[in-house]
């Protein structure tokens, strides 16, 4: 396929996700918040020292160089640029554009894993928050014990993030029909509205608030205190400096890092022995980041004249990203717009889910969650050049609304049990290592994601959801039709409604719940300091070993808060 191809499927696809997602229709910005510590990087000295140095100012990196602000100083470097006054990041039906701006200043980075499978990081402050479906639950009691967590600095560091960006979400009829036909099927008890994650039935939170106005990680930096946070963008991190010579172990003591124009800049941490740097790049940002300053596989890092600095050949493995498959439903009544709002948490490891719109991409771009993507199957997967497919969005111009009423109603599997591993492709920090998540290599995932189907299958199925099917559409007739979606660079298969198994495979999507690459026990111990090394941590998602409850990003912001608060404690008790 050729790589116009594939940014025109990106496009397409990208709305989609949009689709899984929102409301539609808001128009109004964000009120830039005053945050005096808050710079270009061109505006940096060449030199700076810091107690604290956080590289990325995502989902974990915002809230923990706004706890660590308060009794320290902390330089926290962001590759890309704030998110406030931007439509496309505020505004919920902008959202498809976001994922769809393929330029070199774009809040997100499109790659393509080695499986086929299209997906986005982001590069803008906030982080995943600023480009996500909003979806907010707290990881279950059981996943707080197996990490060693302390549960009442876990709770308090929840409601802490949860005063900023956590939100109660309406429900109107396409949702309440999914929650109806989720306890018809058995999904059972019904938990109400809830952020925790319980097994049943439960409307979860959202970080959209009743305007539909995105609160992002970039709002908990209203705790920082201004006098002790230095916040840099497009400050892009080449590598971690490390002090070798002389040394029983590497001790990292500095960064250097680009402004926009390409200048360097380095910044060291003061004199200190509790002052460290911690990495908080992302699942895929942190990694790299370590393998370009020479903590990684000896034979991987030589290969690309990078100076091993420690043989560390477990930097990179243990990839997972959360399958997600859907299947998409035609109604014969209008829906509401509505995001992700209800879930079913089964007892077999797959959660199920609804969006529900007319067009939910509110703009030009379609994509998988776009009901128009119906349209666009009629378009054979041979034949889906970029200039056939441009026919296809201008012959769905002259449709009637109607044609694209209706919504998806998705599963996506816990774990998963399945890995891969990452690879850097350059030097440049700038570009996207290889990676490979091996979707569904292990039985169980794939037993998952069938179950999973089956339920959606009996809820399209349930009088709960009648107003919103058509009788006449049989499901092996959704099933084909999602199927023949470009939703993915997968081969297809004919008729993969004979086979759920198949459907999983063609299907396969992400919902950008990637994760590990600096797994704690195996890169970073269970303080998340990398082993083998010394003043240097890694706090963000990359350090899971599988992904928290039915959404990971209240518990990576939870994360940042609680080992900020933990980081303190160890300051004050020297």
């Amino acid at each position: 396929m050729s790589k116009m191809s594939v940014c025109v499927l990106w496009r397409l696809l990208s709305a989609a996700l949009a689709g899984i997602l929102l409301f539609n229709g808001f128009c109004f910005s964000q009120t830039v918040p005053n945050y005096s510590f808050m710079h270009q990087a061109t505006s940096a000295p060449a030199v700076s020292y810091f107690d604290y140095i956080i590289i990325g100012g995502g989902t974990a990196g915002c809230p923990l160089s706004a706890t660590l602000s308060q009794n320290a100083t902390v330089l926290l470097l962001e590759r890309g640029g704030s998110p406030y006054g931007n439509p496309n990041i505020t505004n919920l039906g902008a959202f498809g554009k976001t994922l769809s701006d393929l330029s070199h200043s774009s809040p997100s980075q499109r790659f393509i894993s080695e499986d086929g499978v299209i997906s986005a990081r982001a590069r803008v402050l906030g982080g995943g928050s600023c480009l996500n479906a909003g979806f907010y639950s707290r990881a279950e009691p059981r996943y707080v014990n197996d990490a060693g967590w302390e549960g009442q600095l876990v709770n308090e560091s929840y409601r802490w993030v949860e005063k900023k960006v956590a939100f109660e979400p309406p429900m109107k009829q396409w949702q309440s029909a999914v929650r109806g036909g989720l306890l018809e099927v058995g999904v059972h008890p019904y938990n109400g509205f809830t952020y925790d994650h319980l097994p049943g039935t439960k409307v979860g939170g959202t970080i959209f608030d009743v305007d539909g106005h995105r609160h992002t990680a970039a709002d908990l930096l209203q705790y920082a205190n201004p006098s002790g946070l230095t916040l840099l963008l497009h400050a892009s991190v080449h590598k971690i400096l490390f002090r070798v010579k002389g040394k029983k172990r590497p001790i990292a003591h500095g960064v250097v890092f680009r402004d926009a124009s390409g200048k360097k800049h380095r910044a060291y941490l003061k004199t200190g022995s509790k002052n460290e740097i911690i990495l908080s790049a992302g699942a895929l940002g942190s990694p790299q980041m370590l393998m370009l300053s020479g903590v990684g596989p000896a034979d991987h890092l030589e290969a690309h004249n990078i100076t091993v600095v420690l043989d560390q050949p477990l930097v990179g493995q243990g990839m997972s990203d959360n399958p997600m498959n859907a299947i998409f439903v035609p109604s014969p009544n209008p829906v509401e717009v509505s995001l992700i709002q209800v879930v079913g948490i089964t007892n077999f490891g797959s959660y199920i889910e609804a969006a529900s719109g007319e067009n939910f991409a509110g703009g030009a771009d379609f994509g998988m969650f776009s009901p128009k993507i119906g349209q666009l199957s009629t378009v054979p997967p041979k034949q889906r050049t970029p200039e056939a497919l441009a026919k296809a969005i201008e012959a769905m111009e002259a449709l009637e609304p109607a044609v694209f009423r209706g919504g998806f109603i998705l599963e996506k599997i816990m774990g998963p049990i399945s890995t891969g591993h990452l690879e850097l492709r350059t030097k440049n920090p700038s570009d996207n290592p290889s990676v490979t998540f091996n979707y569904f290599k292990e039985p169980k995932d794939l037993q998952r994601c069938v179950n999973g189907l089956k339920i959606i299958e009996n809820v399209i199925e349930s009088k709960a959801f009648t107003q919103f099917r058509y009788d006449y559409l049989s499901l092996p007739v959704l099933l084909n039709m999602t199927a023949n979606a470009p939703i993915n660079l997968l081969p297809k298969h004919a008729n993969v409604s004979t086979s759920l198994e198949q459907f999983c495979k063609d299907t396969v999507m992400t919902i950008w719940h990637y994760h590990g690459g600096c797994q704690v026990g195996r890169v970073i111990d269970r303080d998340y300091r990398v082993l083998g090394v010394d003043d240097l941590r890694v706090i963000d998602g990359s350090t899971f070993n599988y992904s928290p409850g039915t959404n990971p990003q209240a518990t990576v912001m939870m994360l940042g808060r609680y080992m900020g608060v933990k980081m303190l404690r160890e300051r004050l008790q020297r």
